[in-house]
């Protein structure tokens, strides 16, 4: 992986009172480790079991969908009403083992103060099977799932709102942590300092460059062993 360009913002001051957010998937794992292009197959596998397509039309409708819609399972639902329960069971049957467990991201969230909570475009049974393969789950208050956003997906408005209002969260005491960078810009809008988790996956470019990405690393253990506790 190429090394993210630095940003120039001072690094966020952490405290009791602070909340860390962060995204799952790709983010708080390496997307090297391609788990999600498993999801992705399964996805396009779904699509061509529910539509009765082949292959080929099947992966341009997910990919548009996708495109449009924000997530395959909201132009599903919206455009073929299909069961987001039988969705979410089916794409998350995934082989977790190429994911690696990492100490050194627990012991850097256990040096950190403040709430920990993971938003997510996934189902929570998918956040909390991955959380116990890194062995960090222990670290995390809640996770705000596709289901708590009412199946809208971010960069939505809607499941900021839903998240800060569920949680009674201070959008200018938070930091949010996100591999796609289109992600972070409604955070910002919101007061949320914001760190961009640097991935070379073409579909999680789009933003990079916007101002509103505070900071970038392709490094997160690094990147939250060097935030300012105040001590």
């Amino acid at each position: 992986m190429t090394t993210a360009p630095k940003r120039r913002s001072e690094l966020p001051r952490v405290d009791d009172d602070s909340v860390l957010i962060f995204d799952l998937d790709n983010t708080l794992y390496p997307a090297a480790c391609n788990l999600f292009s498993q999801v992705s197959d399964l996805i396009g596998q779904y699509v061509r079991d529910a539509l009765k397509l082949e292959a080929t039309e099947a992966h341009r409708v997910q990919k548009d969908y996708f495109h449009r819609y924000g997530t395959t399972l909201r132009g599903l639902m919206t455009e073929h009403e299909i069961d987001p329960a039988d969705y979410l069971a089916k794409v998350h049957d995934i082989d977790l083992s190429v994911v690696d467990p990492a100490p050194d991201l627990a012991s850097a969230l256990n040096d950190l103060p403040g709430r920990k909570l993971i938003f997510t475009n996934a189902s929570r049974g998918h956040a909390e099977r991955v959380m116990d393969r890194l062995g960090i789950a222990h670290h995390f208050e809640t996770i705000f799932d596709i289901v708590d956003a009412e199946y809208i997906p971010k960069p939505k408005q809607e499941p900021y709102d839903l998240l800060l209002a569920r949680d009674g969260i201070d959008p200018t005491r938070a930091v949010y942590f996100e591999d796609m960078a289109k992600n972070l810009l409604p955070a910002k809008d919101m007061g949320m300092t914001t760190v961009w988790v640097h991935t070379d996956l073409e579909w999680a470019q789009a933003g990079r460059d916007d101002p509103r990405i505070d900071h970038e690393t392709d490094d997160l253990v690094g990147f939250l062993r060097g935030l300012n506790t105040g001590s």
